[in-house]
């Protein structure tokens, strides 16, 4: 299946950018930079694409980003500490940022005669973003048939989709992922800062997955109190 990686840089999509070149024909990386405040994560994106000897697009959406304000990821709105499925978190929303993004790259895709488009989404982000949802995933796939209808054939294809992040993580010490050299942390600072939504979640799915976390966190201990204080319930 030659496939195309939708790659941000992050844990997630490291990992399976990392999965597709194991199990498949892996074309490219594509990253977006669409204003994100913790931008350095191309950097991963590209490092990852250099590691796997594939090509990579980072394509500039910034001015389209301008106007998705509100979100703590686009706009100066501070970054909340805590759990990632609390209502807090909810803030770090951009309004339809996933399916912007497969939109362009099923574009991408079918130009180039890729079987596939693959995106890291994981049931972790099932509480609070609807575009990384699987009724999502399904309805898109729907879209993407009609629009591509006579032209291209190409699958998106979600395999965390329903997998939690521990999975993912313990998914991506198969195949050998250089954890350390990916980003997650949304303040985007020199160190991970350890207290936001994805470096808790983070440090959290090492932990569950039996997995030694290489990240240097400023703050390395203070999911232990945000996780147990919370627990998500998945919604699909």
């Amino acid at each position: 299946m030659k496939t195309i990686v939708v790659c941000s840089g992050g844990l997630d999509s490291v990992s399976l950018a990392h999965r597709i070149a194991a199990e498949h024909e892996l074309l490219a990386l594509i990253s977006f930079d669409y204003g994100q405040r913790h931008r350095k994560e191309l950097d991963h994106a590209a490092e990852c694409a250099a590691r796997l000897g594939v090509p990579h697009e980072i394509i500039d959406i910034s001015a389209v980003g301008r106007h998705l304000s509100g979100s703590a990821l686009t706009d100066t709105i501070d970054v909340p500490d805590g759990h990632y499925a609390e209502d807090t978190m909810k803030v770090t929303v951009v309004p339809n940022r996933n399916a912007i993004m497969l939109a362009i790259a099923f574009g991408v895709a079918a130009a180039r005669n890729a079987d596939a488009v693959a995106v890291a989404v994981h049931g972790g982000d099932h509480f609070i973003y609807p575009d990384c949802r699987p009724g999502f995933i399904d309805a898109f796939q729907v879209m993407q048939d009609a629009a591509l209808d006579g032209y291209a054939a190409v699958r998106l294809y979600a395999p965390y989709v329903n997998a939690s992040k521990s999975d993912i993580v313990a998914d991506g010490a198969r195949h050998g992922t250089p954890f350390e050299r990916t980003w997650s942390c949304y303040k985007g600072g020199e160190r991970h800062c350890g207290r936001c939504g994805t470096c808790v979640e983070r440090r959290e799915a090492f932990h569950l997955a039996g997995v030694s976390d290489p990240t240097d966190y400023e703050d390395p201990d203070f999911w232990v109190a945000a996780t147990g204080a919370f627990r998500a319930e998945e919604v699909r």
